[in-house]
């Protein structure tokens, strides 16, 4: 079967030949050396998020007395946002105020006692057993006092947290109390805003672990999204990071790219499509990758007579492409720098304007003759009916 299937490709190239009664020519196809442009890309899909994001909260037990601030309010680093109701904690600076008070005169009392005591002892007009006494009791009222102070300085602190203040520039997101809502401290603050810096904002990607290996700090992206489709947002990679993600048997790193966002029309939680340029080269002298693999035809065969004769390089050399110039085919070492898919970067040896072999083409010559058609060759549909 192979051998009938080989006859027939055999007699149907002779029969075609013989109808065109010429020869095919061959040409050879060239490429002119001028500055382009490469780049190499890879794709994801990411989470925008602001890079400065802060939970706004409060530190002590009270009642929301006045809320200054409200969602996608702009605000400024030491704004007032709210007030907690301050009986409470105003009454607490007071009890601190008079203890401190009773406790710098008790200490004050005893120090006296104290230094008198200590001038008696040292003449030994008093027993050791009472100096002893005296200096017991102004130790402790030492330590009370200094106690009384550290009271005082929470109840002043207490009192300043009930008024709550913006610790960035920043817009906000969320609110979550209303003005009567009692919020309780525990072990953790009580949340009353998100404030976010929307101005400088990043995008959390997810590129598939084929992918990660290109992928370095500072390459250039853009990305957009689905809010704005006409827009290109662009920004830069500032992290790659090793943490591996597994979804479905898919590993993915996370890859963070900052995003300025003067305009503000970037907000949280929007999805962005990225494009990770790899590569990207401006004005570079490049061929096309076939150019490496090009080899002349031998010179001996009669076809071959009108096309550039090939001069090789007397030694071998690691890379080279064919130039075409005074109707030769001169073989030229280069210096090979980066690939894509489409082109070669060449570092050294060829320049602009030089024409660079790619490939051989064969043309049949077209001619008004009636070609015969191959008995062997498959019919088009309705060609068999009998015309009437």
């Amino acid at each position: 079967m192979t051998h009938y299937k080989s006859l027939l490709l055999t007699t149907g190239l002779a029969l075609l030949a013989s109808s065109c009664g010429e020869k095919m020519t061959m040409t050879l196809d060239e490429y002119t050396v001028e500055p382009v442009s490469m780049s190499e890309v890879v794709t994801a899909t990411g989470t925008m998020e602001s890079v400065t994001q802060v939970n706004v909260g409060t530190q002590v037990t009270g009642i929301i007395e006045h809320l200054y601030v409200d969602y996608n309010d702009h605000v400024e680093k030491g704004q007032l946002l709210a007030e907690l109701e301050k009986t409470l904690l105003d009454s607490d600076l007071k009890s601190a105020d008079a203890n401190m008070a009773s406790a710098q005169a008790s200490y004050e009392y005893a120090k006296k006692n104290y230094e008198r005591d200590k001038a008696l002892h040292d003449e030994q007009l008093i027993s050791d057993y009472e100096f002893q006494t005296s200096q017991r009791d102004y130790d402790v009222a030492r330590l009370s006092y200094e106690k009384s102070k550290a009271d005082r300085v929470r109840a002043a602190k207490n009192l300043n947290y009930a008024e709550i203040y913006s610790p960035i520039d920043g817009i906000v997101i969320s609110r979550e109390v209303e003005v009567g809502q009692t919020v309780v401290s525990s072990m953790n603050v009580a949340d009353l805003y998100v404030i976010a810096d929307l101005e400088n904002m990043r995008v959390v990607g997810n590129v598939d672990e084929a992918d990660i290996g290109q992928v370095k700090v500072g390459q250039h992206v853009s990305f957009t999204v689905d809010a704005y489709p006409d827009d290109i947002f662009n920004g830069t990679v500032t992290q790659v990071r090793l943490n591996p993600t597994t979804t479905s048997n898919v590993v993915t790193y996370e890859v963070i790219v900052n995003a300025p966002n003067p305009d503000l029309k970037l907000i949280p939680g929007m999805t962005a499509n990225l494009t990770i340029y790899t590569l990207e080269l401006d004005d570079i002298l490049a061929v096309p990758l076939k150019a490496l693999k090009f080899e002349p035809l031998p010179k001996e065969e009669e076809d071959n007579s009108k096309l550039p004769d090939p001069v090789p390089l007397k030694e071998p050399v690691k890379s080279s492409v064919w130039v075409v110039r005074d109707n030769k085919l001169i073989q030229t070492e280069v210096e090979l720098g980066v690939a894509n898919n489409i082109y070669q970067q060449i570092l050294s040896g060829i320049k602009e304007g030089d024409k660079i072999a790619l490939q051989y083409i064969e043309k049949v010559p077209e001619n008004g003759s009636k070609k015969e058609e191959n008995p062997f060759m498959p019919k088009p549909p309705g060609s068999n009916r009998n015309k009437k």
